[in-house]
């Protein structure tokens, strides 16, 4: 083994020496189920994301060589058929509780952070990235001839310039919307929602509004306005900066319509009156974060192999 893999075994061990799994050494969560404990079983899942085991012969291969790893998880020979049966049976509650035990861990360690510099403060950038399934084996994910998919609906936490991390993932088939998933992701926090155009409607819009969520949303043509106010523009790029009502809303809201430097044109809907038109452009620019973040979980991840074929089994994998 060289000594570039004895690292990775390293690396990936302390990893996963940090995973918050107290609570998953109950002897009565893993009744009957002695060769292999749902801790153990949740290790080798994590470890084979790190380090993009391929399949299950490469994870049996992989802990074969790896005898730390082994060591940490806890398990010296396993099949990879013992391992695609339980992670179909695991139930997804319980890796979504260790995804949140990992969150407040998160929160703790980065409390002290105000997010982006200048006032603008903390970010919820939320969206969906889509993962393809093979047709054959996943027709309960049907979209369309040809075209079955799961989705991942994100909320990603800014709370530096340089630091972000998912809060909160809602699993689901590809025919759920973004905008069906928004009363889940869209919360009462003290950030600022940032969003594309497939999460607002006069409805939801005024419910955010009425529960005091801050957000940055690009809205389409089809939602009408009503101009209350003109401000200056403040930057070249803006065509309008105004204070606006849109169908029956009480409460006003700003409306920035901006263009980019291909001529494309956005329009921008906000509660922060208090940010200068330049900031409020920055805030929706930032949502290439997360795109950043989609493309980082699919391509270092491989979170687009999938091992399972079965709803529960993708859904643990998200998680």
């Amino acid at each position: 083994m060289s000594n570039k893999s004895i690292g990775r075994e390293m690396l990936i061990c302390q990893c996963l020496s940090l995973l918050p799994l107290e609570d998953f050494e109950c002897p009565l969560l893993d009744y009957g189920k002695y060769k292999l404990s749902t801790k153990s079983l949740l290790k080798i899942f994590v470890a084979a994301q790190l380090d993009q085991w391929s399949s299950y012969a490469h994870m049996e291969e992989k802990l074969a060589a790896y005898p730390k790893l082994q060591k940490e998880i806890g398990v010296s020979e396993i099949s990879g058929s013992q391992l695609s049966r339980r992670i179909n049976d695991l139930p997804t509650e319980l890796v979504q509780k260790l995804f949140i035990k990992v969150v407040q861990k998160l929160n703790q360690l980065t409390q002290s952070n105000q997010g982006l510099p200048d006032g603008i403060g903390l970010l919820s950038i939320v969206d969906s990235t889509e993962i393809r399934l093979p047709e054959q084996l996943c027709d309960w994910a049907f979209i369309s001839k040809g075209h079955n998919s799961v989705k991942m609906h994100t909320r990603l936490k800014v709370v530096s310039p340089d630091i972000a991390f998912p809060d909160k993932i809602v699993p689901s088939t590809g025919t759920v919307s973004d905008f069906e998933s928004s009363d889940i992701l869209i919360e009462e926090l003290d950030t600022t929602h940032v969003m594309d155009r497939g999460y607002p409607s006069k409805h939801n819009l005024m419910d955010w509004q009425e529960k005091g969520i801050s957000f940055v949303v690009r809205i389409t043509k089809a939602l009408r306005l009503y101009t209350l106010e003109d401000y200056k523009p403040s930057h070249p790029s803006v065509i309008q900066d105004a204070k606006v009502l849109y169908g029956i809303s009480k409460i006003p809201v700003r409306y920035i319509e901006f263009v980019d430097e291909k001529e494309r044109t956005y329009r921008i809907l906000t509660t922060r009156f208090d940010l200068t038109a330049q900031q409020v452009m920055d805030i929706y620019r930032y949502r290439w974060v997360i795109e950043l973040f989609f493309k980082w979980i699919k391509q270092h991840l491989k979170l687009t192999k999938i091992w399972s074929t079965k709803p529960q089994g993708i859904w643990n994998q998200m998680f």
